[in-house]
Order: C-alpha cells, then structure tokens, then sequence
C-alpha cells in the first residue's frame, strides 16, 4: 500500500468496534518514531505522549469521572459510570500532549500545536499500517482543567487528543467520503478591493 492509499483509505475504528489486543512496546515504538518526523517549525518537537494501557487505563478513567464531577456537580452516576469505563474500551490510549513553548517568538504557539496535531495524525496512521484500528478522540476531557492538571500541563499547553489503538473485531464500516471541490476557496476571496 502507497502513502497516498493509506491517506485516502483512512478510518477511524470506534473503540466499540475493537478487541483486546493492542500494539507491542515495538508497534508502539513504530508509531512514536511515525510521529517524529511531523513538520516542525523550529524543531521545538512540542509533543508529548503518556502510553496509558492495563490498569493505568482505570485511573485515567477515575480522572475523567473527577472532572465530570467537577463540570457537573448534578451529574449522574451513569454518566460517572461512563467517564469511568471510557479508557477501558481499548487495550492502548496514548494521550498526545502539546507543551508549547512561549519564548519562541518566531514559532507562535498555533504553530506549535498544529505540528503536535500532525505528530498526532502521524501516529495514526502508522497504527493503521500496522494492522490496528485507531481514533484520535477530544471531547470535554481535553479541554478540561482537572485532566489537564492530571498532566502537570501549563495553561498554553493543550491537549490534542486521546488516540485508542486496538485491533479492529470486525469489519469497520465505510465512511463518506467528501469531494474536496466544497472546501476550496479562490485566491481573493474577500480580500479588499
């Protein structure tokens, strides 16, 4: 398979739809050295990623119920229930971190958080190489200043996402895939007159 076939046969595997086995400390490695080569103003190399898999997967998911709690003191123990269990639906969960560095003036943190991004879909796409499924997962949880603090993250550091590797059970269904023709706009547009 072509660069370009990965690319464009690209999916992601909804946790639900994967088994219990997850990647190798090799396959793992594999990925990590995937992300290294993300573009990277600078060579400031702003990603981090924490390799949460067996019991460590609990934890993260006792953080994500704290930080409901937190967002939501009415919350409901079936929502609790379900931050708990969120880590658990895949054997490995690499929280992909960007520590943005500010004395970089010519780098602005944008540009320091796109390049974890791309370390991000890096990885993701080797997973996918290597015969795993994967989704990179955001939600209230990345954004949320308990997690974050769980991190020992700085305010101008964000969490990119959660990346869920494991092997898909089955077959993971097509998605639709959008022309790029509606996502193109012409030089100009809007500029002053």
């Amino acid at each position: 398979m072509t660069v370009l076939e990965a690319l464009l046969n690209r999916k992601s595997t909804p946790p639900r739809l994967m088994d219990d086995q997850g990647p190798s400390p090799a396959d793992v490695q594999d990925m990590m050295c995937a992300a290294m080569t993300a573009p990277d103003h600078g060579a400031i190399r702003p990603w981090r990623f924490v390799i949460i898999e067996g019991e460590d997967r609990a934890t993260l998911g006792q953080v994500f119920a704290e930080a409901l709690r937190r967002r939501d003191p009415n919350a409901t123990e079936e929502a609790i229930a379900k931050e708990v269990g969120r880590p658990l639906r895949a054997p490995t969960v690499i929280a992909i971190l960007a520590r943005v560095t500010l004395d970089r003036p010519n780098v602005p943190p944008v540009e320091q958080i796109v390049a974890a991004g791309c370390a991000a879909q890096n990885m993701l796409l080797a997973a996918e190489a290597k015969g795993f499924g994967a989704i990179l997962l955001t939600g209230k949880n990345a954004q949320d200043a308990h997690v974050k603090a769980f991190f020992d993250m700085k305010d101008e550091d964000e969490i990119i996402g959660f990346l869920y590797v494991g092997r898909a059970a089955g077959p993971v269904p097509d998605k639709e895939r959008m022309a790029p023709e509606g996502y193109i706009e012409p030089f100009g547009k809007g500029a002053a007159a």
